[in-house]
């Protein structure tokens, strides 16, 4: 029996055992084991494709040839950087933030801290949203500074309700950083925390953070972001349930390895910082357009540690059209690109470890990898259309090379992530991106920087639809591939099928998916109410009057929840003719923390209920609701991605059904889960919420 066939396949056996178990949970051998085993196969298939299978028969040939190999080797021997610098032992944070914070609570350190919060436009219950959040933390040693770049009284009026200092700079120079550097100069906390306009942070959030301060080393604690809503790949494909954000994988995995090589990627929102350790750097970096990941860089060539907590302490907002999205990611690979240039980035920033430099450039290599992917898509083209076979394949280089890598990385991907992403389902709605970041990259390159843009929030819609500049690239992708799957299969009805050919159907095919995948995640369903709404299991009393006015107390159950209404079972009971009145949750799951619910007199539907929130009575119980809701500890559960078989098997289901995934009235719901409660404030000052503000 040839080896060159066997010891491949037997080496799957490792990782289909390893992906039944935890990652966090193994020995670090068996994650460097599994790493050298993806790097050794990765390094026998390009041997074997720049020896045996380029085309080099004629020129057009040849030329196709050598582009697909580069392609393939960038985007391989890319892809195994950030896998090898998984090579050192990692850890999420949190046990080494227990005992920070265990310390920190036996000292007498009570450091001020000003909470900065930079808006520009956002809507005002967006805003006021993270206002009551930020309100409502618990520790009191604290100043609120809502930075205002648009200059809205309402606003302003908006501070003044909820404690917060106000400010407005006429001139809106250096966009997000500028701002940020006009707040430094108003306070004047040891520490400053940053949150977006959008994020809400958890009540202990600075109790959980303050404490790995202790040690002057430390200049900022980095947290997660979560989002209080799903982005539109996961919501117009209706796939909620079966995909995680592409930021879990960020935070789960590759901000942990960062931090191994101590380099932590400041992420622009959910972190606080030392106000000395900025000062000594001056201050974020206005020359950026990703100005928290390269301040977070003059931090650690200036010799200051970086720490990093991948505990969910916050949660903002995702983008809410696919444009959006879109937009925001090429704003991300600009910036990236940019700070390549840049003399605080990573290529040109004095003091910075060869290895934290590396760290640093790898995040610049994933947005490169966008052109050989662009390259990947359009290569089977040249099999049909051009009648170019751009790689010689045999039924044995099939077997014996390119299956045994492609099943090794699939096992691989998600257990190497810990569970935050599938290997090969998330990268199918990423085509819609394939095209725009493209062409970010070719302009980033050619010296051309995007201006800073702030993503829009809470937008409501009354009518469905796709970017034309999101569908027209994706259409004629489409377009061309069913002309080259056309002729390829035209050559087999002939019987002139070879490896190669029925290689070409098999890769126009699953090209053909993934562009109606892309396409399809493009459609941006209407939403009249922009609201974000939690998947919940709580038990609640529903209290109405009867038809003939008679008091009702219904046994109900919660299924979703949101600060504009919810969803119940068992709502059906309720006698026709009956008047809401108000909704108790169960005190067992939410402590004191909230009173009754007013409600809207009628049910909108079978299932949900609305608050009467034109009601000026119900704004404390309705606020109450809202720091429950987004406030308290341990809401946001670690999901672990299902197995990948099921959601594809998932994904064909609602390709098949899209009008289920499209309608107006469809929940989009983020998980949430109960912890025990934990509502009363913990104050460690000698000061009080009020007159910290």
């Amino acid at each position: 029996m040839n080896p060159e066939l066997v010891l491949p396949w037997l080496a799957l056996l490792w990782p289909l055992w390893l992906s039944r178990r935890p990652e966090a949970s193994c020995p670090i051998w068996m994650r460097r084991s599994l790493l050298l085993l993806l790097a050794l196969l990765s390094l026998r298939y390009l041997h074997w494709r720049a020896a045996s299978s380029l085309n080099l028969s004629t020129a057009p040939a040849a030329a196709l040839s050598l582009l697909l190999l580069l392609a393939e080797g960038w985007l391989l021997l890319s892809g195994l950087l950030p896998l090898l610098l998984a090579w050192l032992r990692f850890s999420d944070g949190r046990p080494e933030a227990d005992a920070a914070e265990a310390r920190w609570r036996a000292s007498d350190w009570r450091p001020w801290v000003d909470v900065l919060i930079p808006t520009c436009g956002e809507p005002l219950p967006v805003l006021e949203r993270c206002l009551l959040g930020c309100a409502s933390l618990h520790y009191p040693r604290r100043t609120l500074w809502l930075l205002d770049d648009a200059g809205r009284p309402e606003v302003a009026a908006l501070a003044a309700r909820h404690g917060c200092r106000y400010h407005h700079r006429p001139e809106r120079r250096h966009a997000k950083a500028g701002n940020l550097n006009t707040g430094l100069a108003l306070g004047d906390g040891e520490l400053v925390a940053v949150f977006d306009a959008d994020f809400v942070p958890q009540q202990h959030f600075l109790e959980r953070t303050i404490g790995q301060l202790l040690d002057p080393q430390v200049a900022l604690v980095q947290t997660p972001q979560h989002f209080l809503n799903a982005d539109p790949v996961m919501r117009n494909l209706g796939m909620e349930a079966w995909l995680l954000p592409d930021e879990e994988s960020f935070y789960r995995w590759i901000e942990p390895v960062h931090s191994a090589w101590h380099a932590v990627v400041c992420a622009g929102t959910s972190f606080v910082a030392r106000r000395a350790a900025l000062e000594q750097i001056g201050g974020f970096v206005e020359e950026a357009i990703s100005e928290d990941m390269v301040t977070g860089m003059a931090l650690a060539a200036g010799g200051w540690q970086l720490r990093y907590l991948g505990e969910k302490l916050s949660a903002g907002l995702a983008a809410e059209t696919m444009l959006d999205f879109v937009r925001q990611r090429q704003r991300w690979a600009g910036g990236t690109l940019q700070a390549l240039r840049l003399r605080q980035g990573a290529l040109r920033l004095r003091g910075l470890s060869g290895s934290q430099r590396l760290a640093y450039c790898e995040g610049a290599l994933h947005w490169f990898s966008t052109i050989p992917r662009l390259l990947l898509l359009m290569m089977p083209l040249g099999i049909g259309l051009l009648g170019v076979t751009p790689i010689q394949f045999t039924s044995a280089g099939i077997v014996e090379q390119l299956l045994p890598l492609w099943l090794a990385l699939l096992l691989s991907m998600g257990w190497l992530n810990r569970g935050s992403r599938h290997a090969l389902l998330a990268d199918l709605p990423s085509w819609a991106l394939t095209v725009p970041l493209t062409s970010t990259v070719l302009a980033s390159l050619w010296g051309r920087v995007q201006p800073f843009r702030i993503t829009p929030k809470h937008r409501p819609r009354s009518r469905g639809g796709i970017a034309p500049v999101l569908a027209a690239p994706l259409l004629v992708l489409l377009l061309l591939n069913g002309v080259n799957l056309l002729l390829i299969v035209r050559v087999l009805i002939r019987g002139a099928g070879t490896p190669t050919i029925w290689l070409g159907l098999l890769w126009g095919s699953l090209t053909l998916l993934g562009l109606l995948v892309a396409l399809r995640a493009c459609w941006d369903p209407p939403r009249n109410d922009p609201t974000p709404w939690m998947s919940i299991a709580l038990p609640a009393t529903l209290q109405a009057s009867g038809p003939a006015g008679q008091p009702i107390s219904l046994p109900v159950q919660i299924t979703a929840l949101s600060e504009s209404g919810a969803a119940l079972k068992g709502l059906a009971a309720l006698p026709a003719g009956s008047r809401l009145e108000t909704l108790q949750l169960s005190e067992a799951h939410t402590g004191s923390c909230l009173p009754p619910l007013p409600l809207s007199a009628s049910a909108t539907g079978a299932t949900r209920v609305r608050w009467a929130s034109g009601e000026p009575t119900a704004l404390p119980a309705l606020q109450a609701l809202q720091r429950w809701l987004y406030g308290r500890p341990d809401a946001w559960p670690l999901r672990q991605a299902p197995p990948e078989w099921r959601a594809l098997l998932a994904l064909l289901a609602n390709l098949l059904r899209p009008g289920l995934a499209l309608q107006p009235d469809r929940l989009s719901l983020v998980p949430q889960q109960l912890a025990p409660d934990r509502c009363g404030p913990g104050n460690h000052s000698d000061r009080s919420p009020a007159s910290a503000s």
